[in-house]
C-alpha cells in the first residue's frame, strides 16, 4: 500500500506541476508590439482584436482604424517608413493596453502606478516621460486616449495628429 500511495503522490505532484506550467504559459499575454512595431503588427492586432479595419493614407503616414465587435475603436498611426509611432482609442471599454503599447507597456504601467499613488484621479491619466506620452480618460462605457513616442513622430507631424 505504501508503494501505491507514493506512486499516487508522485502522479499528483506531476499533474500539479503540469497544470501550473500550462497556466503560466496561458497567462503570458501575446504582445504584438503595436506602438513602436512595424506595419505588420497592425494586421496582427486586427486579427487578435477580431476587428474590422479601415485605412486612410495621409501625406506622411497611414491611419489604420480598427473597430472591435464590442465597439472599441483603435487607431494605429504608421509612418511611411513602416513604423507605428502612435495609437489612439475610444469606446465603451479600454483596449488591451499591453497589446497596443507592446514594448512600451512596462514603462507605461510603472508610470501609471506611480501617478495613481501620488494623485488618485481615476478619470484622467497623463504620462509624459522620455520615449512615451500617454493621455487616457473616461468612465464606465466611455473611454478614450492616445499614446505616442515623440522620438518616432515623422518629420512634419505634430503630436496633436495622434487622436
Amino acid at each position: 500500500m505504501n508503494q501505491h500511495c507514493g506512486s499516487a503522490n508522485r502522479r499528483a505532484a506531476w499533474l500539479r506541476y503540469a497544470l501550473l506550467a500550462s497556466l503560466q504559459f496561458a497567462l503570458i499575454p501575446c504582445t504584438f508590439g503595436a506602438l513602436g512595431g512595424t506595419s505588420d503588427s497592425v494586421r496582427a492586432d486586427q486579427s487578435r482584436m477580431m476587428a474590422t479595419i479601415h485605412s486612410t493614407d495621409t501625406r506622411n503616414y497611414t491611419i489604420h482604424e480598427m473597430t472591435t465587435p464590442t465597439g472599441v475603436v483603435v487607431r494605429e498611426y504608421v509612418s511611411s517608413a513602416g513604423q507605428v509611432f502612435g495609437v489612439a482609442w475610444q469606446g465603451p471599454f479600454m483596449p488591451d493596453m499591453r497589446q497596443i503599447l507592446g514594448s512600451y507597456f512596462h514603462q507605461f504601467s510603472t508610470a501609471a502606478k506611480a501617478k495613481r499613488e501620488s494623485r488618485p484621479n481615476r478619470s484622467l491619466l497623463l504620462i509624459r516621460e522620455p520615449g512615451i506620452v500617454v493621455e487616457s480618460s473616461g468612465h464606465m462605457r466611455a473611454y478614450s486616449g492616445r499614446a505616442y513616442d515623440p522620438r518616432l513622430l515623422p518629420e512634419g507631424v505634430h503630436e496633436n495628429e495622434v487622436r
